[in-house]
Formats: C-alpha cells, structure tokens, sequence
C-alpha cells in the first residue's frame, strides 16, 4: 500500500451572494455513491450552498447530464460523483477516459465543476476515498466546484475594453438617431 502523504486543502471560499449547485451522481455502486454525496452535501451545507441532486445510470452519462443543465439551467456549478471499478474488460479505461474527458471539456467551456468520479482498482479502494469520516472525495469534488465558482465570480465585473478603446463603463454604439446611443 502506497504512504498517504500530508496535502494542502484550502480554505472553502466565502460568497456574498447565493450559490446554487447541482450534484449529478451515479448510484451505479450504492454504497459509495451514497458516501460521496455525503461528503458532498456536507461541504456545501458548510459553505451555505444550496444544490439539487440528480441521478444517472452510470459514470458515461455525467458529463451529458451536466451538459444539459449547464445550457438549460441556472446552477453556478456542478458536482460529478460516481465511481468506476476496473473490471475484467477494457471497458474500464473506456469509461474512465470519456468522462474524465467529458468533465474536463465542460469545464474548459466555462462550467464550474468537481470530478468526484473515482477510478480505483477495487471496492476497497473506492470506500476509503468514499468515507464520510476519512478522504471523502465527494467533498473534495464539492469544493472544486466553490473554488471555481468564486474565481468564475471575481472576474464577472471586469470588462476588457473593445478594440483599442480602454476598457470603461460605457461604450458608445451607432445609433439611428434616437434611443440609447449607450450598450
């Protein structure tokens, strides 16, 4: 067994105003399943979030489902949780690969999310990373996903100017002659 070396945890960002997640987790293996969205909740109770869960089949249908809420909704962030098992197949790195892959394209389009999918060798590996009282990684996942929001929000109020027009409050538009000549 490897030695579980001392890492660096920061401290759970602080928001102004409400904060809304939704927590997509895969009941595929329930018992951790049900370890991860405890560890999840607790760190978002603890940061006054509110979130909704929902639930999917299997860890392939996270990012989809992410996907949809993150065009259809109004959620600043989002909380994959599931766990994928190696098995006897290739069928593993298959669904290991694709939603990691999945997770990490969301969040280059803008999406504030965590990956608490794991990707372990067996079960056991799995509940020492689902324990609620140990290195849950639903919570961890939890708070990526504040961490996210809160940098997300630190830039929403700054504008970058247009062309080669310093940035300000107000930009001129064309107008017809009458209304707002203001965007």
């Amino acid at each position: 067994m490897a030695q579980t070396d001392a890492h660096t945890e920061l401290p759970t960002p602080q928001f102004d105003k409400p904060v809304k997640l939704l927590i997509v987790q895969s009941p595929y293996y329930k018992e951790i399943a049900e370890g991860l969205l405890t560890g999840a909740k607790a760190v978002l109770d603890a940061a006054g979030a509110s979130y909704d869960v929902v639930q999917m089949p299997g860890a392939l249908e996270i990012p989809p489902a992410i996907r949809i809420a993150h065009v259809q909704s109004n959620y600043d962030g989002y909380v994959a949780l599931g766990c994928v098992i190696r098995g006897e197949t290739t069928h593993y790195e298959t669904v290991c690969n694709d939603s990691s892959h999945g997770l990490m394209l969301l969040g280059l389009q803008g999406a504030c999310l965590g990956n608490g999918i794991l990707t372990v060798e067996n079960e056991q590996q799995a509940l020492v990373r689902a324990d609620p009282e140990g290195q849950n990684k639903g919570g961890g996942a939890a708070a990526a996903a504040l961490h996210l929001i809160a940098l997300s929000r630190s830039y929403a109020s700054e504008t970058k100017g247009v062309g080669f027009k310093p940035k300000s409050e107000t930009i001129l538009v064309a107008g017809r002659g009458e209304g707002t000549t203001t965007a």
